[in-house]
């Protein structure tokens, strides 16, 4: 059987994951000019994430969330800041130090279809990561891509069926075995429940939580459905034009906000009184 690092870890009290004064900027040419001009997608970004908790990132389209998240999953550089993973600075690595490191960090994106690679069956989008770390032989990564797709409520006999065969929340929860292939510490949920139906982002939500309780995962969960967020989050961390305004307990932001921002957000939002009252009975 292929061996992998446990990724169960107590909270010691300090963050798995800390962000320190993030920043991104891009360096744009204005049409029919040479001039240039520069974009700010978010800046001096602070957050702390503990292992076996949820921190939900909310705010308005083009408040810099999912340019935030890939930041953080390391998929796009930032301009300035540190990632720290329990203390260690994986922005000033080397490339050869950090590629084990990085599946330390995973991400599933919003739109399972167009994530997922439709050349490949479900257990070969499922090996593929662990291939490219080169971890297990060919026959341990398949008994692993069928593993994982049990526990994400797949019957792992689909294992040669190309993603159009599934339905939408059956795409999700294949993209969510390929997040959990290489055994993560942090997972980066991008807007993973907004194309779904009710009834599936209540299973999938369902999942998340099992997920999470059996393997002491971290969420960094960008949503901006905050109903959802009070069902699901630990902390609520609050971005407004490329800043974190307000980061609080879920229960402490919902019911006592402190940045204007934030209530107007609340605003909009009705019946988050009983999911509350449900999740501190």
């Amino acid at each position: 059987m292929m061996k992998t690092e446990s990724n169960l870890n107590g909270d010691r009290g300090e963050p798995l994951l800390r962000v320190t004064g993030l920043c991104q900027q891009f360096v744009q040419r204005r049409a029919w000019s040479r001039a240039k001009f520069t974009v700010e997608a978010f800046q001096d970004v602070d957050l702390t994430l503990h292992a076996g908790k949820t921190l939900a990132l909310v705010g308005e389209s083009g408040a810099g969330k999912s340019s935030l998240a890939r930041c953080v999953a390391l998929l796009e550089p930032p301009s300035a800041g540190k990632i720290e993973l329990e203390g260690r600075d994986l922005l000033a690595l080397g490339r050869e130090a950090l590629f084990p490191l990085r599946r330390q960090i995973q991400m599933i994106f919003q739109d399972a279809t167009s994530a997922l690679n439709p050349a490949l069956t479900a257990g070969e989008i499922i090996e593929e990561p662990l291939a490219i770390q080169g971890m297990g032989t060919k026959a341990e990564r398949r008994e692993r891509a069928l593993l994982l797709m049990e526990q994400v409520g797949l019957d792992p006999k689909g294992e040669k069926k190309r993603p159009f065969e599934f339905s939408g929340g059956q795409r999700q929860r294949l993209a969510i075995a390929r997040g959990l292939a290489l055994e993560p510490r942090v997972l980066i949920l991008d807007e993973v429940l907004s194309n779904l139906d009710p009834m599936n982002q209540s299973m999938i939500l369902r999942l998340l939580a099992d997920l999470q309780r059996a393997h002491g995962l971290a969420y960094l969960h960008v949503s901006h459905e905050l109903r959802l967020v009070a069902e699901f989050a630990d902390e609520v961390a609050v971005m407004c034009e490329g800043r974190i305004v307000e980061q609080q307990g879920v229960q402490e932001l919902f019911e006592s906000p402190k940045h204007s921002y934030t209530r107007a957000l609340l605003a909009t939002v009705q019946s988050v009184d009983s999911i509350l009252l449900e999740r501190s009975a």
